[in-house]
């Protein structure tokens, strides 16, 4: 065994003979035996020359696609393992060199690919060793394979010009950084990074290993049972599950998959929208919450189907699943509804502006019913942007627009990817007879005249089978938004109080072109604070409404706070103009700041209703705009019209002198603010926004 480990530790280079230590000298497990030589010899035979792209979530839960960085000069990524202490000694050199470097338009990226490591115990450990480089979270080691990568420490240095690998191997030469230093110093990294940086990318070799820990990766020596890998019984079955409800003729996927050769023909892209978590379009985090309804691909899922694509995407035997029967998607696929209302046909122009639309349609039912779900069946899908809906009491004039402030239960919405509303068992919202239920819809003209015209389909609960439970829905809103120009990673803060105990039950998240990431906290009354929601790269394409699997406590006094991060940058792919500032607006080139929430109040029933509105109101101006969360206002927290207006009242409102406004002082504003709107002033406070898609 001695003799053995000798061996491959010669063969690896002289300063490999440095692994079997720590720093301190104590034996290190990971670079002894014969899995060092099982691991590395697999790798050795293919290494890249080109990195593909990949988006990976950093321990902060904020996303990195890597091929945004196309306009940087270089890009580094430096591998990283918890616990490994080359790592931990190498920590303060590769700040320096990362510090040398960030002005001349190189990034840095560092990758755990380690199976054992989590985010919270990576932030942990890099914020115990004053890491700030971003650690991103290789959780399925998919881009750890694809670079080849065997050990922590190893530096590679990219060509974001041909996404080129034009150097591999240590930072520099030293042995110890922890200890004695050399005299002198080869910064292989530096070298590579100043030959790129002078225009000659010339593919750079070290002349010693990389001296970290080695990191386990059990798929690279499985490559013979991936080309096993059965398309009938192994992928075709996940496709099924996850995939063909949007892929299949006349659904929204942008192909169908009905059989092994079209799954064949996009099996390159199938492995880069799974690399870059485009697909399935399920932003939430996995290492945070859980939720019903979950659309996500779960590890094994992922790492079968590229593992498949990856050997060639063999047919194999066996029928073929996706080809054994006619597919289309169902008009409605909950079933055929209780009541279709039409709404209002319009025609959108080929191309231009349109405003939202507001139109309604009378309510038919002669008695109240309880809704248990709701649906669109839509005319023109790539003109609709969203739909969402709500009750009134009375019919309005023909022709008139309803504006969302007039809303009582809200009847379900309509989003890509978020097409259906449902409600639990035995919770319900009550649609009470006559009266009509109104629409906000958002139309965007794509290249050609066409007239739109949904219909949504309400199912509602038997007579005999009434829910006991009421359902309600509120917003945690900031339309004092101001997104800087050029701001990479702007961030907003906005929450709302509970004033009474309730069970929240989903999130939906929104924002337009120029949201990047958003999360949900519960802050408890204590002050202790769980995080409920991550998503880590928001995706304006797709809507989505997250259902917890199990309905969240919120004590009464409790607040839940949403963060959302914007990318007004040149990198946004997305971003219409990056030079302006943004505010809140209702077009997708501007940009909102807005989760609905769903939610019941625990002391309340069907038959015992309560109404807290008013109480939570009371609140939501300070939520809106407290950045700091400190459940007061301070001067510097005054943005946008409503801002304007109390910064104008300032030494007026603040009566007990102290340099902020808390909540009394804060209600008493917003009843000034409501006896100018009874005088015909506008809602300075409240947007005209996108009110919550679910019941009220």
């Amino acid at each position: 065994m001695i003799a053995a480990r000798i061996s491959v530790l010669a063969a690896l280079g002289s300063s490999a003979l440095l692994f079997g230590c720590t720093t301190d000298g104590a034996p290190n497990a990971l670079a002894s035996g014969e899995a060092a030589s099982a691991t590395e010899s697999v790798v050795a035979a293919a290494l890249p020359t080109q990195v593909d792209n990949f988006m990976l979530t950093d321990a902060d839960y904020m996303g990195h696609e890597l091929y945004r960085l196309a306009d940087a000069k270089a890009v580094v990524i430096v591998t990283h393992m918890n616990g490994c202490p080359i790592v931990r000694a190498m920590t303060p050199a590769l700040k320096e060199l990362r510090d040398a470097y960030k002005d001349k338009g190189v990034e840095f990226l560092m990758l755990n690919s380690a199976l054992q490591d989590k985010p919270e115990t990576v932030k942990a450990e890099a914020a115990e060793f004053g890491l700030d480089i971003p650690v991103l979270i290789d959780a399925n080691q998919l881009v750890g394979e694809q670079l080849g990568v065997t050990r922590t420490a190893e530096v590679f240095v990219i060509d974001p010009k041909t996404w080129k690998v034009i150097y591999r191997g240590p930072l520099d030469d030293r042995i110890d950084y922890g200890g004695a230093q050399k005299a002198k110093v080869t910064p292989f990294a530096a070298n590579a990074l100043d030959g790129l940086l002078a225009g000659k990318p010339t593919v750079q070799h070290a002349s010693l290993s990389t001296k970290g820990c080695l990191i386990d990766f059990p798929e690279r020596a499985k490559k013979a049972q991936h080309a096993q890998i059965s398309y009938a019984k192994d992928v075709a079955p996940i496709l099924e599950a996850k995939c063909v409800g949007c892929h299949q003729p006349g659904s929204i996927g942008p192909f169908a998959m009905t059989s092994y050769e079209m799954v064949k023909g996009f099996s390159p892209m199938i492995r880069e929208v799974i690399r870059t978590d485009r697909m399935p379009p399920w932003n939430a985090d996995p290492h945070v919450g859980k939720f019903q309804d979950d659309k996500s691909l779960t590890k094994a899922e992922i790492k079968t189907l590229v593992h498949w694509i990856e050997a060639g995407a063999p047919r194999g035997d066996g029928a073929d699943p996706l080809a054994q029967k006619e597919r289309h998607a169902a008009d409605w696929p909950l079933g055929k509804p209780d009541l279709i209302l039409d709404i209002p046909a319009y025609k959108i122009p080929a191309s231009g502006v349109v405003e939202y639309q507001r139109p309604f349609v009378a309510n038919p039912l002669t008695e109240g019913k309880w809704i248990k779900a709701s649906t669109y069946k839509i005319g023109a899908r790539q003109a609709v942007h969203h739909y969402l809906s709500g009750y009134i009491n009375e019919v309005p004039a023909a022709g008139s627009q309803v504006n969302e402030m007039r809303w009582g239960a809200g009847v379900g919405g309509y989003a890509v990817g978020a097409e259906s509303t449902y409600w639990p068992t035995n919770v319900g919202t009550y649609l009470p007879p006559g009266g009509a239920v109104a629409f906000q819809a958002h139309y965007t003209p794509y290249g050609k005249d066409v007239v739109e015209k949904s219909q949504i389909g309400l199912y509602f609960y038997k007579d005999d089978e009434k829910p006991d439970l009421m359902m309600r829905s509120t917003v945690v809103v900031d339309n004092s938004i101001v997104i800087p120009p050029g701001a990479a990673r702007h961030k907003e803060t906005a929450y709302v109080e509970f004033p009474k105990e309730a069970l929240l039950y989903s999130a939906f998240p929104h924002a337009h072109y120029r949201g990047y990431a958003s999360d949900l906290w519960v802050q408890y009354p204590s002050g202790e604070k769980k995080l409920l929601l991550a998503m880590p790269r928001y995706d304006f394409n797709w809507q989505r409404e997250y259902t917890f699997a199990e309905p969240i406590k919120i004590p009464a006094g409790s607040r839940v706070i949403a963060n959302y991060w914007y990318d007004n940058s040149k990198r946004n792919p997305a971003n219409p103009d990056p030079s302006k500032e943004i505010v809140w607006g209702d077009q997708s080139w501007e940009e909102m700041f807005y989760t609905a929430l769903r939610f019941r109040w625990i002391d309340e029933t069907a038959t015992k209703q309560v109404n807290y509105d008013e109480l939570m109101n009371q609140t939501r101006m300070v939520g809106m705009m407290d950045d700091n969360v400190d459940g007061k206002l301070q001067k510097a927290e005054l943005r946008g019209r409503a801002g304007e207006m109390i910064g104008k009242y300032w030494a007026m409102l603040d009566k007990n002198g102290d340099a902020a406004l808390d909540k009394a002082e804060m209600a008493a504003a917003q009843a000034m603010m409501g006896r100018g709107r009874r005088g015909g002033g506008q809602n300075a406070a409240m947007p005209s926004a996108e009110p919550a898609p679910g019941g009220r």
